[in-house]
């Protein structure tokens, strides 16, 4: 019964948790990331525009762009 109230209780919170979604440049020299994708420091992107979650954009290094800081 405990198992099945503490996997009750997960289940509910992880329900709530989302995790931002961010826009990139997918080009090598794409160092920042976006969180709307008609932002102004991507108005260059030679390449892709690609959603990621912020966890994601952070783990490769991106830090966020100067026009949301």
């Amino acid at each position: 019964m405990k198992k099945l109230l503490l996997l009750a209780c997960f289940v509910f919170l992880t329900s709530f948790y989302t995790e931002t979604d961010v826009y990139l440049c997918n080009t090598k020299g794409g160092k920042k990331y976006h969180f709307t994708k008609d932002c102004q420091g991507l108005r260059n992107c030679q390449g892709e525009i690609i959603k990621v979650t912020l966890t994601e954009a952070k783990e490769k290094g991106k830090t966020i762009c100067g026009y949301e800081d």
